[in-house]
């Protein structure tokens, strides 16, 4: 791959969109929530043979599985609505395939043995080798020449993609804050980490892979049953959650990750506003494909501007004033850090 490019943000900001259009670009090998996908099991330290390594990319995601085997699916779930052979219920849905393959093509299943008999054969060497293997494989396969890998959420990932890909670049992705939080109240993956994000603050565990018996038991009922193989969607989908929670969950977010980008060497990254990309389609995108590498395309740029949806911009104004108030002022702290950031 001639470059490696990682789209990060707090998700809820245009991205699944953005990832469409990359993947227009006839250059551009999307890779669509990679990272979301192998999570932080999938950068192991040490080497690992080709066997090894393949097992990180096809071993089904956990948490993914138990969202969908209790009905707590996420529209990111491709896969699922284009079923295969693979399914949660019979063995689980291969990671690479839930969301990654069925962006790249219309036959999941068959990239997948396809890469497979590949991977399986690679000789022992490091993760992050085993990754730019992978990115170089698609790349001869799709006829792509610059790898951008785009996952929500992602703000947190940079320090770790840093010292994995030192010579990536990154693109921040952000949006208005009172209406990515609002995205986010409505969303089933973002009102899951909520609700888990509340089982922490309450137990004082770290991750909830650390969780005690105890710290189980001493958590109300409807919070401790979402821990389990088997819990009721409406939990998730239909729990009263607090609107500035979600404000205070996008700030923080934001904050942190303004932070963390700070550290990257100025050419090696670059913000994208979601308005921006929407008032400014054209201009936005040139300057996008620049950064990552690739020709600004006359008829990729015509795409990518027809596929902008801006519908949704300013839905946080049609929340009654009082509301609307309160969010924004929970959202204050990351609005700052963004305008700090972008001087």
């Amino acid at each position: 791959m001639r470059t490696l490019t990682f789209v990060v943000g707090t998700g809820r900001s245009g991205s699944t969109a953005l990832s469409g259009i990359l993947h227009a670009h006839p250059d551009v090998l999307s890779l669509n929530e990679l990272l979301a996908s192998v999570q932080s099991r999938g950068f192991p330290e040490g080497r690992l043979g080709g066997g090894d390594f393949w097992r990180l990319l096809a071993e089904p995601n956990p948490l993914f599985e138990r969202m969908i085997r209790n009905g707590v699916s996420m529209p990111e779930f491709v896969y699922p609505r284009r079923p295969g052979r693979f399914s949660t219920e019979k063995d689980g849905i291969p990671a690479l395939s839930l969301m990654v393959l069925p962006h790249l093509s219309d036959d999941p299943d068959g990239l997948f043995d396809e890469l497979e008999g590949t991977v399986r054969r690679w000789p022992e060497r490091t993760a992050a080798e085993h990754y730019e293997a992978l990115f170089d494989l698609l790349g001869a396969r799709f006829g792509r020449t610059a790898a951008v890998e785009r996952s929500g959420y992602s703000l947190g990932w940079v320090p770790l993609l840093r010292e994995v890909f030192p010579k990536a670049r990154f693109v921040h992705l952000f949006r208005d804050g009172p209406d990515c939080a609002l995205s986010m109240s409505r969303h089933p993956g973002y009102r899951l980490i909520f609700l888990l994000r509340e089982i922490l603050a309450r137990t004082g565990a770290a991750r909830v892979e650390e969780l005690t018996e105890d710290q189980v038991r001493s958590l109300p009922t409807e919070l401790a049953a979402l821990l389990g193989e088997r819990f009721d969607a409406a939990l998730v989908l239909d729990s009263e959650l607090p609107l500035t929670g979600f404000g205070k969950l996008w700030s923080e977010l934001v904050s942190q990750g303004v932070d963390l980008l700070g550290e990257v060497p100025a050419p090696s990254r670059t913000t994208l506003a979601y308005e921006d990309l929407l008032d400014e389609p054209r201009a936005e995108l040139t300057r996008l494909a620049e950064f990552i590498g690739v020709e600004p395309l006359p008829q990729w740029l015509d795409t990518g501007a027809a596929r902008l949806d801006g519908s949704r911009r300013g839905s946080s104004l049609r929340l009654p004033a009082a509301e609307l108030a309160a969010l924004r002022e929970c959202c204050a702290p990351g609005t700052r850090a963004l305008a700090d950031g972008r001087r």
